[in-house]
């Protein structure tokens, strides 16, 4: 049950940031919109730039919560497949 606990804390933790990301990435999203409306080259750069960082972010952190997922569905199952003692 402990390793099942923890399993799913990491997992909440990494759900967290996953959630801000796509926040951050959302508000990036809209200013890069502001900025293209406005012609400001120099800023829309460093916008996109940073756009596609946090992208790349987002994507490795759904990939550790998708392998976190597997490890708390096969711990939860461990956990039934063990008879009560």
């Amino acid at each position: 049950m402990d390793h099942f606990n923890r399993l799913v804390s990491e997992q909440l933790v990494t759900m967290e940031k996953l959630l801000y990301l796509q926040g951050e990435l959302e508000r990036c999203q809209q200013i890069e919109v502001e900025l293209l409306a406005l012609q400001k080259e120099t800023d829309l750069a460093s916008i996109q730039t940073e756009i596609r960082i946090m992208k790349q972010e987002l994507k490795e952190i759904q990939s550790i919560f998708e392998k976190q997922t597997e490890e708390v569905i096969n711990s939860y199952r461990e956990m039934d497949l063990t008879p009560s003692i």
